[in-house]
């Protein structure tokens, strides 16, 4: 895994993840809309059958079956207390090197996580890394 590439830099940022909701089943007159999916760390990630998947780009939360009242903030955040994403107290653009360096470390963790489906020992393998 390289410590940080092109595609790693590109969802921190909202725009880049407004542009994955191309199809997003809702739009207007409701609380998931592109906008505020993108805005919550998510990004559209549909399957054949299932248009509104959405996966948090950080943590890798994976969540379907949106109704138009649900609130992407809260239900990201219900789903995935430890999402350090969703903990930032500043936008992305106003950290420090060494502070987005610390963050891209916590998504490695899920990454390896995710990858591996065992939790023992990924802070120990991060450290090294």
């Amino acid at each position: 895994m390289e410590p940080i590439n092109e595609e790693d830099i590109k969802m921190y940022f909202y725009e880049n993840r407004l542009k994955t909701f191309e199809g997003w089943p809702f739009d207007e007159d409701c609380s998931c809309t592109p906008e505020n999916m993108a805005r919550a760390g998510f990004i559209h990630t549909p399957s054949g059958n299932s248009p509104d998947i959405a996966m948090c780009f950080f943590c890798l939360k994976e969540l379907e079956g949106w109704e138009p009242e649900d609130d992407p903030e809260k239900e990201h955040k219900s789903h995935s207390a430890s999402c350090h994403f969703m903990a930032l107290k500043k936008k992305v653009e106003d950290l420090t090197v060494e502070e987005f360096f610390k963050l891209q470390k916590e998504r490695h963790k899920f990454i390896i996580v995710r990858c591996s489906g065992n939790t023992r020992h990924v802070d120990l393998l991060i450290d090294i890394i």
